[in-house]
């Protein structure tokens, strides 16, 4: 798969590319002719799209494509909706067989694995030629979907990590309103005062303490260090402690009844996102991305977010603008130019992003969120989620590189290392060389 993909650019446009069934192997000007005149003869072509998500985003994703439809006569659309629970194992094997949908909505986590593995294709020539337009995006985000200098995938959103609380619970344990000053220790003392009012765990985390590596990565930046190191073929910090420290932190919460153990953490999270102890008023904060309180505005419009908690020990926030999803096109479509003019409206179009309201993050476009500011048909929460990104552009630090090949692997170890440290079956200690020695043989056989 590798050597099947050539790194193309506008002035290369015009070559064949030996893979290519489509009409893009003509040179970017021809290539858009043959499809007008394709258009023209009453010829339609069908995109294959997959994404991940709630009902919502499901229900609202089809508007879109029927919207685009509508403009586009010749264009129809088979969209494949999952969650994201297996949505990248399914991937994986449809990459393996060349089967992927044309267009794929893709995580952080994973664009550097499908990009190495040539799975994507390299959608720089339709930002070199303007089919793609990029002028109203910031290149240092832009970029987070370049991989080994090819554009792997179209940034759509930007999110960052965040803390999701209930107000009224707060209120009523007589506690201060959060307001982004406080420390890990003011936010353990707050939601063990919660969690004696409520005989409640009061604190909850999305994809779980360890079930993803978000929040090892934020605990470890507030330390001044790197979770992998820049070529992404090992681990970017020397010294155990942090990650000791990390997973000692963690299980004094559960020790204290302030966490749930993983268990109890699964069974909550059953219930899912509009049904969860936060928003039904059982539990005080959720660490979560900026978009959490848009997100449960439908079931409770008193949700609110702030920053996650600072370190005691140091100034580094900690905080980064993390690309939300991409838009992948996969090496095996016969239809490229088509999804660069589809990526382009979804990305770029005010009619787009009238239906999507910022659901899936704040978009990347200064225009596109410009207009909707101006437009007054935010609510209040997509407003926060604005300023919030506002807020976190000024204090970030630089973005982390896209995630090694491994990364699965990685995050499963964490998890179940976790896991052991959380269920008293290892200590913090011993669980943090082991996450080493383990992280460590991953990315050397992911080289």
């Amino acid at each position: 798969m590798k050597n099947r993909m050539k790194k193309l650019t506008a002035m290369m446009l015009a070559g064949v590319m030996a893979f290519s069934l489509t009409a893009c192997g003509s040179g970017g000007d021809e290539s858009k002719s043959n499809s007008s005149a394709k258009s023209a003869t009453g010829d339609k072509k069908t995109i294959k799209i997959t994404w991940w998500g709630g009902q919502s985003r499901h229900d609202y994703t089809q508007k879109l494509l029927d919207a685009y439809t509508e403009e586009h006569p010749d264009i129809k659309f088979e969209g494949i909706p999952a969650g994201w629970d297996g949505y990248f194992d399914k991937l994986s094997t449809q990459a393996a067989s060349g089967s992927m949908p044309d267009i794929v909505q893709m995580d952080y986590l994973f664009i550097s694995t499908y990009a190495k593995n040539g799975a994507v294709a390299d959608l720089q020539s339709y930002i070199d030629d303007g089919t793609i337009d990029t002028s109203n995006i910031d290149d240092t985000i832009l970029n987070t979907g370049s991989v080994d200098g090819k554009m792997a995938g179209m940034v759509l959103t930007t999110s960052s990590v965040a803390t999701g609380y209930n107000p009224e619970v707060f209120e009523k344990a007589g506690l201060e309103m959060p307001d982004g000053t406080w420390t890990w220790s003011d936010f353990i003392d707050a939601n063990k005062k919660i969690s004696e009012m409520t005989g409640q765990e009061s604190v909850l985390v999305s994809s779980g303490a360890t079930g993803d590596v978000t929040q090892l990565r934020y605990w470890m930046r507030q330390h001044d260090e790197k979770l992998f190191n820049d070529k992404g073929n090992g681990l970017g910090y020397k010294d155990d402690k942090v990650v000791a420290d990390f997973f000692k932190m963690w299980k004094e919460m559960v020790d204290n009844d302030i966490y749930s153990d993983p268990d109890e953490e699964a069974q909550i999270m059953t219930k899912g996102l509009e049904s969860s102890p936060v928003v039904t008023g059982d539990a005080g904060t959720v660490f979560d991305w900026n978009n959490y309180s848009s997100r449960v505005s439908s079931v409770n419009d008193k949700i609110r977010i702030t920053t996650p908690p600072l370190s005691d020990d140091t100034k580094e926030t900690g905080l980064w603008n993390k690309p939300g999803m991409f838009f992948s096109v996969a090496d095996s479509s016969k239809v490229k130019d088509e999804c660069a003019e589809f990526i382009d409206w979804f990305v770029n179009s005010k009619e787009a992003n009238d239906i999507i309201m910022a659901e899936r993050g704040t978009p990347v476009s200064s225009k596109v969120r410009d207009e909707m500011v101006e437009s007054g048909k935010l609510g209040d929460q997509q407003v926060e989620m604005f300023e919030y990104a506002d807020k976190v552009t000024e204090l970030a630090e630089d973005t982390p590189k896209p995630d090694p090949e491994g990364i699965a692997e990685v995050q499963e170890s964490l998890k179940n290392i976790g896991n052991s440290v959380f269920y008293g079956q290892s200590s913090p200690d011993d669980a943090a060389k082991e996450f080493r020695e383990e992280a460590t043989s991953i990315l050397e056989r992911n080289k």
